[in-house]
C-alpha cells in the first residue's frame, strides 16, 4: 500500500485507547511509542508503530527532527464569541468589590450580554477569529463554542450563525452549541423566557443546524432544576444532545439531572460533593473540568483527583469567556489542570483528548490511530511531559489537522 505521507523523527509517540463502552470514562493510561512514525492517507491516519517497523511505501516524509508527538488537544467548553471586554469587573474585583456591587453598577456577564446583542454578525466573526486563532496555536484541534451571551431569541441565533462563519474561516474543528445561560433579570417573565426557548428557539436551531447540543447553567443565580428540566427535554425532543454547566458555586441537583438525561458532559463542578462525585463516576457522563475559572476567579478547584479515583471520566476545557476565564491555550488549561485539580500528566492528556471529544459525542477524534483524523500536535520537546509541565510559553511547535501543518 503506497500513502501520501509518512511523519518520522517523532522521539515519543504518545495517545490514549478509543473510548470504552461508557463514553471514555475512567481512562487513565497511554500509550508511549519511541522512535515512532505516523503515515497518513487523505488526510486519515493509516498506520502508526516504530519507525523501524515501516515497511509501506510513502509518497513523500516530512522529519520533525526528534520531537514528542501527541494528539490534537480538544477544548470541550469556550464561550469563545462575545462583544466588549470586562476589564473594568476585573479592576473591581481585585480591590474586593463584590459581584452583587459590580452587577449593580451595570457590569458582570449583562454588560457581556448587551454589548454582544448590540454588535453586528460580523463583528462577533471579527472578534473571536484572533481568540480561536490562539487556542489553535497552542494545540486545540477541535473547539466547541457556545452561545449564551445574546439573550433573546434573535441574539442567541446571530451568536450561532457567527459560530457557523467561524466554523468555515478556522482551521479547527468547530463543535458549536446553544446555550441557555441566565434567566431575565425580571423573575415574573422566567416561564415566558423558557417557553420561547423551547418553543421557538431550540426548533429553530435544530431546524437549521446550528447547534449539536444544548447547554443549560443549573445554579442559584441561574436556572432550576425544574426550569432546566423542561429545557433539556426540548433539546432531546429535537434530536439535539445535551449538556450543563452545573454545581459551579452551589450543589443543588443539577448533577443528578444531568446524568437523569445521560448528558454528553458536566461542566464547572467546583461545588460537587461525594455523592455527586460518586453518581458521575457510576454515569457514562463525562466531568470537565475548567482551571482556569479557578485561577482566575481564586475559587475553590474541582475534585478532579477524587473523581478519578472514583472511577469518573474527566475532561479539560478552557471556558474562554471574558468574564471568569481569559484563558486562550487549551495546553495551559492541561497544565493548570495537573497543578490545580490534582490530576497526574497521563491523566491531563487523557482529559484534554479522547475523554475530551466524549464530551462532546466525538468516538474518532483526540487519538492517534488508524482511521482517525490526522490530528496530531508536535512538541518543541523530545519529551511528550513538556505539555502540561511548561508555563508562560507553548509547548506546541506543529499543529497538524486533516494531514495538512498549519502556517504559522
Amino acid at each position: 500500500m503506497k500513502h501520501d505521507l509518512l511523519i518520522t523523527g517523532i522521539s515519543q509517540l504518545v495517545t490514549a485507547d478509543g473510548p470504552g463502552p461508557k463514553r471514555g470514562r475512567a481512562m487513565r493510561a497511554i500509550k508511549l511509542v519511541e522512535h515512532a512514525a505516523i503515515a497518513i492517507s487523505s488526510g486519515v491516519i493509516t498506520w502508526t508503530g516504530k519507525a523501524s517497523g515501516w515497511s509501506d511505501e510513502a509518497a513523500s516524509t516530512v522529519d520533525i527532527g526528534n520531537r514528542a508527538v501527541v494528539p490534537g488537544l480538544i477544548d470541550p467548553h469556550t464561550h469563545a464569541v462575545w462583544a466588549g471586554d470586562r476589564l473594568n469587573d476585573f479592576e473591581a474585583r481585585t480591590s474586593n468589590v463584590t459581584y452583587e456591587a459590580i452587577l449593580a453598577t451595570g457590569g458582570g456577564i449583562r454588560s457581556t450580554i448587551r454589548a454582544t446583542a448590540a454588535a453586528s454578525l460580523d463583528d462577533l466573526v471579527a472578534l473571536a477569529k484572533p481568540r480561536l486563532d490562539s487556542l489553535i496555536a497552542s494545540g486545540a484541534t477541535t473547539i466547541e463554542i457556545k452561545s449564551g451571551y445574546g439573550f433573546t431569541p434573535a441574539a442567541e441565533l446571530s451568536m450561532l450563525e457567527a459560530i457557523r462563519t467561524l466554523s468555515k474561516t478556522v482551521q479547527a474543528r468547530i463543535a458549536p452549541t446553544l446555550l441557555i445561560h441566565i434567566p431575565p433579570a425580571n423573575q415574573s417573565e422566567r416561564l415566558d423566557y423558557v417557553a420561547h426557548v423551547c418553543n421557538d428557539l431550540i426548533p429553530v436551531t435544530a431546524k437549521r443546524k446550528l447547534a449539536t447540543s444544548v447547554d443549560v447553567f443549573v445554579e442559584k443565580e441561574s436556572w432550576t432544576v425544574a426550569e432546566a428540566e423542561l429545557i433539556l427535554r426540548a433539546a432531546i425532543e429535537h434530536g439535539l444532545a445535551v449538556r450543563l454547566h452545573s454545581d459551579q458555586f452551589h450543589s443543588i441537583g443539577g448533577v443528578e439531572l444531568g446524568i437523569r438525561f445521560n448528558a454528553l458532559s458536566i461542566d464547572h463542578l467546583e461545588a460537587c460533593g461525594s455523592e455527586q462525585i460518586a453518581q458521575l463516576a457510576a454515569s457514562s457522563t463525562i466531568s470537565t473540568l475548567l482551571p482556569g475559572v479557578s485561577l482566575h476567579l481564586g475559587t475553590p478547584a474541582a475534585p478532579g483527583r477524587e473523581l478519578i479515583d472514583a472511577g469518573a471520566a474527566v475532561a479539560i476545557g478552557t471556558d474562554l469567556n471574558p468574564g471568569s476565564a481569559p484563558l486562550f491555550s487549551a495546553s495551559t488549561a492541561t497544565a493548570l489542570a495537573v497543578r490545580l485539580n490534582g490530576l497526574t500528566a497521563q491523566e491531563a492528556l487523557v482529559a484534554g483528548t479522547v475523554n475530551a471529544a466524549c464530551a462532546l459525542g466525538l468516538t474518532n477524534a483526540g487519538r492517534i490511530e488508524p482511521g482517525c483524523p490526522a490530528d496530531f500536535l508536535v512538541l518543541h520537546s523530545s519529551d511528550w511531559r513538556d505539555l502540561s509541565y511548561t508555563l508562560g510559553a507553548n509547548p506546541v511547535r506543529d499543529v497538524w489537522i486533516g494531514g495538512r501543518r498549519l502556517n504559522k
